[in-house]
């Protein structure tokens, strides 16, 4: 397939006048989650009625019957989009999340573990009542095979709206990247829609990442529309493309998606990933792990090597390529935050000096 190594159009050059004036490379727009992840045999999954592989959103008794039956945990901060950022951190870039928390345990610790990593969060947090109103929390279910299946609970995460936008922070980036979970909630969908417009009205690009089947599924019109004009960048996995433009082959998914003209990042798996440009499409193989452990938080890596890399001068291949190094490894350990030095892996891979 042809290789396009032209900068990204909707990026301003790194010699443009206002490069150096924005302080963020990305912006991230999320659920602020804690995960509590678990080993679990599949016969777990089938007793509690949980579809293998993908995210259900779940009630706090639900939550508390999963965990229940869960074995020891550890938790983590996570959170999609929140993950995507952590990764930007590590690798030397400058982030910002946005998301919603209480002023409980989780909520604190959410917060304190995003700005230890580098990762601007400044939150408004809400007044937590135990049982109640709660910080959000996932639990994760990784199976033999390092699948991941997730039980959510968003909590106050699902009362983002638009007193949660950063107007300095959206105001001073490059790219904003929105995550699809939040499109559940209507308010969280009325936020992202104006943090849409402020991006736009400041030049920044707007990125989407599709997040899971479920979410295509409810919203796959509403994602279709926001490719007529208010997004730059689009990512998504093979089965999420091919939901979106209802195709039965990934071929045709992704000329699909060429025909609207968006940047689009296609993870496969092991078969690597695909970029779609203008100039057609560019296949990038997967980076080797020795041993998958857990998948949790392989797309939001992805996503993090793929914006820090067209962020800082890297071509759409070249970017590809350092997401692919980010997703084997987070896939290599428990848990969706990286664990080794990312920078270094990059450097090593000769992506930079």
């Amino acid at each position: 397939m042809p290789s396009d190594s032209t900068p990204v159009s909707f990026l301003p050059s790194t010699a443009a006048p206002d490069a150096s004036e924005r302080r963020l490379d990305v912006v991230c727009i999320g659920n602020a989650l804690v995960d509590v992840l678990a080993s679990a045999p599949d016969a777990l999954l089938d007793d509690l009625g949980l579809v293998k592989g993908t995210m259900a959103l779940v009630d706090h008794v639900r939550s508390g019957e999963i965990y229940d039956r869960m074995g020891p945990t550890t938790e983590a901060s996570g959170g999609s989009a929140a993950n995507t950022a952590a990764g930007v951190a590590a690798l030397g870039g400058r982030a910002a999340f946005l998301g919603r928390v209480a002023d409980d345990n989780l909520g604190m610790a959410f917060t304190h573990d995003i700005r230890s990593i580098g990762v601007a969060f400044d939150p408004k947090p809400t007044t937590a009542v135990p049982g109640e109103v709660v910080s959000g929390h996932c639990l994760v279910l990784v199976t033999e095979d390092a699948e991941r299946t997730m039980a959510t609970h968003l909590g106050v995460a699902s009362d983002f709206g638009d007193v949660d936008l950063h107007d300095g922070h959206l105001t001073s980036t490059h790219v904003v990247y929105l995550e699809g979970y939040l499109w559940e909630q209507p308010a969280a969908k009325a936020a992202m829609r104006g943090a849409i417009e402020l991006a736009h009205a400041n030049d920044a690009a707007v990125a989407l990442t599709v997040s899971d089947p479920f979410c295509v599924q409810n919203h796959r019109s509403e994602f279709l529309e926001l490719l007529d004009g208010d997004l730059e960048l689009l990512f998504a996995n093979e089965e999420e493309i091919m939901m979106l433009f209802g195709t039965s082959t990934f071929e045709a998914a992704a000329e699909a998606v060429a025909d609207t003209g968006v940047l689009a990042v296609l993870t496969r798996g092991a078969k690597g990933s695909v970029v779609v440009t203008p100039s057609g499409l560019i296949e990038v193989p997967a980076a080797p792990v020795a041993s998958v452990v857990d998948t949790t938080g392989a797309g939001d890596l992805f996503a993090a090597g793929f914006l820090y890399g067209i962020t800082n001068g890297l071509d759409p291949e070249a970017s590809a390529r350092l997401g692919g190094i980010c997703a084997a490894e987070v896939i290599a350990h428990v848990g969706a935050r990286p664990q080794a030095d990312l920078r270094a892996l990059a450097v090593a891979a000769g992506l930079f000096g």
